[in-house]
This record gives structure tokens, C-alpha cells and sequence, in this order.
């Protein structure tokens, strides 16, 4: 039995012909975000570097939630989550996204803690 391949892509926003040209434009489309990662790791912005939110600075969040944005439509299109039922989706996808934000929050905590420690304890930086 065939299978058909859906050839849209952000909800049906583009539409492709083919296969080949769906694979094409997702390679754009992953190509472009990882592009702005990379910018972004080389240039590092100045107001990107020195605010901060919620404990961490606005470009390491910037790099986070583009990773999770590749790895969810990924996820999505070339593993075919979308053909998928409801609940099914949302156990797959949401337990990740959970547990990396859990896991960010442990490393943020545990991060500010080993830095204040070094910072205002006996033993200090070694440069």
C-alpha cells in the first residue's frame, strides 16, 4: 500500500511539487536556522551578551530555543509526527521539551552556585 507524503510544510503555509522539492526546501529552511546559530556563536552581539534573562544571557537563550525549533520540526516532518494521532504527538514531542527545560533549570541553579562559590568563597579564580 502506498503512502502519501504530505508536500506542505509549516501548517500548509508552503507547498511544494514534489518530494524533491520539499526535501530542498526543508534543506533551506534548516540551513537558514543554523546559519543565524553560527552568525550568531561568531559575531556574539554585545547586546545579546551582556542582558540577561532569568539568570542566563539572551543569546544562550536565542541558541536553546532555535535548537529545540530544528530538533522539533525534524521530529515533525522527517519522522512523521504529523501523520501521527493527537495524544501520540503530544507524548512524544512535550516529554522532550519538558525535560530539557527541566534539565536547563538544574544546570542554571547548579551553574550560579559552583560561580558563587568560586566567586565569594576561599578558594577564587586561578587566571
Amino acid at each position: 500500500m502506498a503512502h502519501e507524503h504530505k508536500l506542505e510544510i509549516f501548517r500548509g503555509l508552503v507547498k511544494f511539487k514534489s518530494n524533491t522539492s520539499k526535501i530542498w526546501g526543508v534543506l533551506i529552511f534548516l540551513t537558514i536556522v543554523t546559519t543565524v546559530e553560527v552568525a550568531l556563536g561568531i559575531v556574539k552581539p554585545a547586546v545579546l551578551i551582556q542582558n540577561t534573562f532569568l539568570g542566563m544571557k539572551i543569546l544562550n537563550w536565542i541558541f536553546i530555543i532555535l535548537t529545540l525549533v530544528k530538533a522539533y520540526y525534524i521530529a515533525w516532518d522527517f519522522m512523521h509526527l504529523r501523520d501521527e494521532k493527537t495524544a501520540l504527538r503530544r507524548a512524544i514531542v512535550w516529554t522532550p521539551i519538558f525535560l530539557v527545560a527541566y534539565l536547563v533549570f538544574i544546570l542554571l541553579l547548579e551553574a550560579d552556585y559552583v560561580y558563587e562559590v568560586y566567586k565569594t568563597g576561599f578558594v577564587e579564580w586561578n587566571f
